[in-house]
């Protein structure tokens, strides 16, 4: 009776050494990371405009980005409708949120990634005589899809152009709207990082 006490006593310590838990992602893990300033060119309110922010995150085996990224308009983007007492409203327009993004062949000089900002953001409008009147409007929900070719410059500098799909919902007031908000826009990153 002891004896098959203490076999099954060892089969019970020995049983999670010889179990292989199954993970997402198994073997060796290569990490690395970037982090950079991106700079966008779009339409907001049928106005050319330009947005400038960062984005960055965790590279895993070279492949995968799990990080995030937030922007903010830097141009004079005019309101639908003046303010009756100011004049000319300009927007305020600002969001952020998780930033996912594959990455293809990344040891290429030249090689392609596609990605993705999910998050949140807010509009809202400064008057021009009065810039330190900022009114916030309405958050909205943003999901921000792209694609981009990528220049390894040297091994911790790369160069990414693209275009993505700023797609906004949540917008409800008379300055600017849900489809004024989305839109293409052109885009360049500069990362720097171990990749």
């Amino acid at each position: 009776m002891k004896t098959i006490l203490l076999c099954s006593a060892l089969a019970l310590i020995a049983l999670p050494i010889v179990a292989q838990e199954k993970t997402l992602i198994s073997g060796d893990i290569e990490s690395g990371g970037y982090g950079g300033p991106v700079l966008q060119v779009t339409q907001i309110n049928k106005q050319t405009a330009v947005l400038v922010g960062g984005v960055g995150g965790w590279i895993i085996n070279h492949t995968i980005v799990l990080g995030g990224g937030g922007y903010g308009l830097v141009t004079d983007v005019t309101a639908k409708y003046p303010d009756p007492f100011y004049g000319s409203q300009y927007l305020t327009v600002g969001y952020g949120g998780l930033y996912l993004e594959y990455i293809a062949s990344s040891d290429e000089v030249i090689h392609l990634s596609v990605g993705a900002l999910i998050g949140a953001g807010n509009v809202g409008y400064k008057n021009q005589e009065m810039f330190s009147m900022n009114r916030s409007m309405d958050n909205f929900f943003v999901l921000e899809p792209n694609i981009q070719i990528n220049l390894n410059v040297t091994q911790f500098f790369r160069i990414s152009a693209g275009a993505n799909y700023r797609w906004v919902t949540g917008v409800r007031n008379d300055i600017t709207s849900d489809a004024d908000l989305s839109g293409p826009s052109g885009m360049l990153i500069l990362r720097f990082g171990m990749f």
